[in-house]
């Protein structure tokens, strides 16, 4: 017999295996995925949501600094960065623990999980007394722009324990 002459027709491979519908094990990857991706950013949004004091703290520091620009008075910044300060730091600790410090020790508070002790340099200690001096006084020996850097610092590092 002749080999042209066979009725043999061509090899038929099946069809390519598909990727739809998966298989139980990739689904329950995807579940794993999907789980952890969406506790990431529900963390990302708690701590977002937790700094919220934190920015705005910062804003209104921007705008005391552009205020004084305009006005130049230290009294009236001094006043308006303690009562940031103080606002500030009841938004991230207990009341009955920052309500009722004054002089030193509010000092030594803000000093507290510092990398350097900001309060506690000549810039830091005017916040003590500025606000209570004469506004048409002699403000030569103020170093506002340490005042304002202790500030910053303070506002931007967050407290141990509260971010």
């Amino acid at each position: 017999m002749d080999n042209s002459e066979l009725p043999l027709r061509d090899l038929h491979l099946p069809d390519p295996i598909g990727w739809w519908p998966l298989a139980p094990g990739w689904w329950f990857v995807l579940f794993v995925v999907a789980t952890v991706v969406g506790y990431l950013i529900w963390q990302a949004y708690k701590r977002w949501q937790g700094s919220a004091a934190r920015r705005f703290a910062l804003r209104e520091l921007a705008r005391y600094e552009t205020e004084y620009v305009e006005h130049r008075n230290p009294v009236t910044l001094a006043g308006q960065l303690s009562e940031l300060l103080r606002r500030g730091m009841l938004a991230y600790a207990p009341r009955d623990e920052v309500a009722g410090l004054t002089g030193e020790a509010w000092l030594q508070w803000l000093d507290r999980g510092m990398p350097l002790p900001y309060f506690h340099t000549e810039g830091g200690k005017s916040l003590l007394q500025l606000p209570y001096r004469d506004p048409a006084g002699d403000f030569s020996n103020v170093d506002v722009d340490a005042l304002l850097s202790a500030v910053r610092m303070r506002l931007s590092v967050p407290l141990r324990g509260a971010d």
